[in-house]
C-alpha cells in the first residue's frame, strides 16, 4: 500500500521556519466550510472543526480499506478576514468571518466524501457535517512565518510578518491565513506552533 505524508509533499509550506520568508502555494484541495463571529466561544467554529476532523479520518480510513494509499490526515488550518480588511483585527472578534480547512489528497473524489459523509452521521450527531464541501484553493505567492506560543500572543510575528511583505516591496492580498500544527487540547500554550501566512502581490 502507498503511504503519503502530504506535510513532506509540499514541506516548505508546512515545515517553517520562525523567520518570514516567500513561498509559492500551488492549488491544493480542501474540506471546508464557511462562517462567522467569535471563534472562541461561538459554537458554529467549534462544531465545523470537530466535523472536519471526524470527516477526513472517515475518508482516509475508507480510501485504507479500500486497498488505496494510507497518509496522515492534515492539521485545521483558518482563513480568517473582515468586510473592510483595512480595519481587520484578532483584537475584536466579534466581526471576524472565517473558512475551516483541512487539505486532501488529490485522489479524494466527490463520490468518496459523500460515501464518507453518510458514514460520518451515522456513527456521530454533527451539526456542522451537512455544510462541509470538497473545493479547491488556490493561493499562490504569499509570505509566512511560524509563530511558537499562545494564539493570543500572535501579534508581534503577525506585524513582523506585514514589516516584511512591505520591506520586499510587495502589498497584502487575500485572506489572512493560520495553519495549526499543534492540537490545543493536548500541547502547552506556550509550545503551540501556528504557521502564519498572508498572500501578497506585486505594489
Amino acid at each position: 500500500m502507498t503511504e503519503l505524508d502530504l506535510k513532506t509533499t509540499f514541506k516548505a509550506l508546512y515545515a517553517v521556519p520562525r523567520a518570514p520568508a516567500l513561498v509559492e502555494v500551488p492549488p491544493m484541495r480542501f474540506l471546508m466550510a464557511d462562517g462567522e463571529g467569535e471563534p472562541n466561544t461561538a459554537p458554529p467554529y467549534h462544531e465545523t472543526v470537530k466535523a472536519l476532523l471526524a470527516l477526513s479520518y472517515m475518508i482516509k480510513f475508507q480510501i485504507k480499506k479500500e486497498g488505496g494509499i494510507d497518509y496522515f490526515v492534515m492539521p485545521i488550518e483558518g482563513l480568517w478576514w473582515a468586510d473592510d480588511m483595512s480595519r481587520f483585527t484578532f483584537e475584536d472578534k466579534s466581526n471576524l468571518k472565517w473558512t475551516a480547512l483541512v487539505m486532501q489528497p488529490d485522489v479524494v473524489t466527490e463520490e468518496q466524501v459523500e460515501a464518507a459523509r453518510a458514514a460520518t452521521a451515522r456513527k456521530w450527531d454533527l451539526p456542522a457535517l451537512a455544510r462541509l464541501r470538497l473545493d479547491t484553493f488556490a493561493e499562490g505567492p504569499a509570505a509566512q512565518c511560524l509563530h511558537l506560543g499562545p494564539y493570543a500572543e500572535e501579534g508581534p510575528a503577525i506585524r513582523a510578518l506585514h514589516d516584511f511583505i512591505a520591506a520586499q516591496g510587495l502589498r497584502m492580498r487575500g485572506k489572512h491565513h493560520e495553519i495549526y500544527l499543534s492540537d490545543p487540547r493536548r500541547t502547552d500554550p506556550a509550545m503551540l506552533r501556528t504557521i502564519i501566512r498572508q498572500p501578497v502581490e506585486a505594489a
